[in-house]
């Protein structure tokens, strides 16, 4: 360990020549163990920590985040003389430790020190405040509509001419107007914004307000969920929608009415996807997702909303590198679809290119094979990597025409294929992102048709959940020791989401039902009364902290510099974790109780 303390380290640049000395005699180098605590909420301060190497987590309530070289912390509790927060090594660390008195004697010794060590206390403050109000914000986004004030309606007559509207609008601060006219005698209404005057302008001829305000209105009743509306206009890519009860205009809400922080920055990265005329202008938006996530979970944003705008975001730049590197006739007589996790809508963070492309029958496209290579090299780049089962569109038997299909799914059900059962399961997750969604509804029609009574294959198909189960009782007869050294890491996906997933999925099947994602199905099948509601609940809230306790731990693993994967290290997770896995499991072992006397697994 160098003997030299970096005084080129913000604010102990700020130092003087004899203070500089000052902390070289009194500040000590030390090295921590992984799992060493620096300090614990209700502890005595006595040191500041300046990092050189290594990682630190530092943990307050429900807030964490990992420091790393360079980084201070324990500023707060020796001001307040209280700590508040653990700090824990992560891995091998070596740091600085400076006593509480040092560091007073340089607060109260040089202006310029001080300044720049409360403001950064100020700027630290600013941000946890921050994060309380976005958390704020973010529960808005499940209250009601009507709860939330409009803007409301302003209407005009659909012959007055632009000028006199655009005075009108501006007399009442309004940048959009209803607009009242009729065709043939019957009634219409438009909707025109300062958008449609910019493209009126271009026009040779004066013209009248109608003729420029556009009829297709995008509404939402009062009682939809802010989140919905948020949604809403990322689909339809407008600023505006109206607010509709029955035929009553009750009032416009904007863009601006959801500025809170989900809504702006995802609607930045919609922008700059939309906007995007090459693939690397469209890279640099798809890396601005795992941004979001980030900062979502920062903010405190249930899991089931995260997924549900990622995977919105996610299929528009599927769908627009999609139409930058497939000609318009390709994209016309083709489906591009997403599977699996991306296709029941609950991928986070990026993982395996699971999509397909189906063809329209009597369909030829000449340079097929470099137009899908060229798709899956540039979601590489987007930080999609390949999927190790090569379920891509690169493999000819996920780029087909409807009819290949149709007879693929036969030969997976029929002619005993040992990848058939899990092949057939991840199509049956396909969402459309691109191109004509009616192959894939005539396709998986097809496949429902051939299930529907199949009871041997339905049961095949169910079995899969114990594929990764341990086998005999050794793993649940641990459960009453996560705490132990015997168990080191938990699978999340193979023992975790999976068994609930594709649960939910075969009995989902078994219905045919129309749901896609797993939340979706176990709430049809609690409402069909196939499952009790009771566990339909218990396996939602279960699949839920399985994914949230994923996304904490990928996010822990990138912020370390490591591999992102499924396990999760027990030594890691807090007692609470570690008793709501226990519980968990709990709830996954009794769906697989459930599984096994519905399909007769045991037979």
């Amino acid at each position: 360990m160098t003997d030299d303390f970096s005084f080129a380290v913000p604010p102990f640049d700020e130092l003087s020549a004899t203070q500089q000395a000052l902390v070289r005699e009194t500040a000590v180098a030390v090295r921590l163990s992984p799992g060493e605590i620096l300090f614990t909420p209700g502890s005595t301060p006595q040191h500041l920590w300046l990092l050189i190497s290594g990682h630190v987590q530092l943990e307050e309530e429900t807030q964490g985040l990992v420091l790393g070289a360079g980084k201070t912390t324990g500023w707060r509790a020796l001001l307040t003389e209280r700590c508040q927060a653990t700090a824990t090594a992560l891995d091998e660390v070596k740091a600085w430790r400076l006593p509480r008195a040092t560091v007073l004697d340089l607060l109260a010794g040089n202006a310029r020190f001080s300044a720049r060590v409360f403001a950064g206390l100020s700027r630290q403050l600013s941000d946890e405040e921050d994060v309380n109000q976005n958390r704020e914000l973010l529960s808005l986004m499940l209250v009601r509509v009507r709860d939330i004030p409009l803007h409301p309606p302003f209407y005009v007559d659909g012959e007055m001419d632009l000028v006199s509207v655009c005075r009108l609008m501006f007399e009442n601060k309004r940048t959009s107007a209803l607009v009242r006219d009729s065709v043939g005698g019957v009634p219409r209404l438009g909707f025109f914004t300062t958008s449609d005057l910019r493209d009126a302008m271009l026009k040779p001829q004066p013209l009248a307000v109608r003729e420029v305000a556009h009829y297709a209105l995008i509404t939402l009743p009062p009682e939809a969920e802010l989140f919905d509306a948020l949604l809403t206009m990322l689909r339809h890519r407008v600023h505006r929608i109206l607010v509709k009860e029955g035929d009553e205009i009750l009032g416009v809400l904007s863009q601006l009415d959801l500025m809170g922080f989900v809504s702006n920055h995802s609607h930045l990265i919609t922008l700059a996807v939309d906007q995007a005329q090459t693939a690397g202008e469209l890279r640099v938006a798809a890396l601005q997702v795992d941004e979001t996530i980030a900062l979502l979970v920062r903010g405190g944003v249930r899991i089931d909303i995260v997924s549900r705008l990622v995977s919105d975001l996610n299929a528009k730049i599927f769908a627009r590198l999609w139409s930058l590197v497939a000609p318009a006739e390709l994209v016309r007589n083709s489906c591009l679809l997403v599977m699996g996790s991306e296709g029941r809508g609950e991928q986070i963070l990026k993982t395996d290119q699971d999509n397909a492309l189906l063809l329209r029958d009597g369909y030829h496209c000449q340079n097929l094979a470099e137009i899908v290579a060229c798709f899956s090299t540039e979601l590489l780049g987007f930080g999609y990597p390949p999927c190790p089962g090569h379920i891509m569109v690169t493999n000819p038997l996920w780029c087909q025409p409807v009819a290949g299909f149709r007879d693929t799914i036969r030969h997976w059900l029929f002619d005993g294929d040992p990848d058939g059962s899990m092949n057939l399961a991840i199509f049956v997750d396909a969402h459309p992102v691109s191109g004509d969604a009616t192959l894939l509804s005539a396709v998986r029609s097809h496949a429902l048709n051939l299930i529907a009574g199949n009871d041997i294959f339905l049961a095949r198909l169910a079995d899969a959940v114990n594929q990764f189960k341990e086998p005999g009782s050794s793993w649940w007869s641990r459960l009453t020791d996560l705490f132990g050294s015997s168990v080191k890491t938990f699978d999340l996906k193979k023992l975790g989401t999976f068994p609930i997933v594709h649960g939910a999925r075969a009995l989902a099947l078994e219905r045919r039902l129309d749901e896609l994602s797993t939340v979706e199905r176990l709430r049809a099948l609690a409402n069909q009364q196939f499952l009790s509601a009771e566990l339909a609940r218990d396996l939602t809230e279960t699949l839920h902290f399985m994914m949230t306790l994923k996304l904490r731990n990928n996010l822990r693993q990138i912020a370390l510099g490591q591999s992102v994967s499924n396990l999760v290290k027990l030594a890691d997770l807090s007692t609470l974790d570690r008793q709501l896995l226990k519980n968990s499991l709990a709830v996954i072992r009794q769906f697989r109780l459930h599984l096994q006397l519905h399909f007769h697994l045991h037979a």
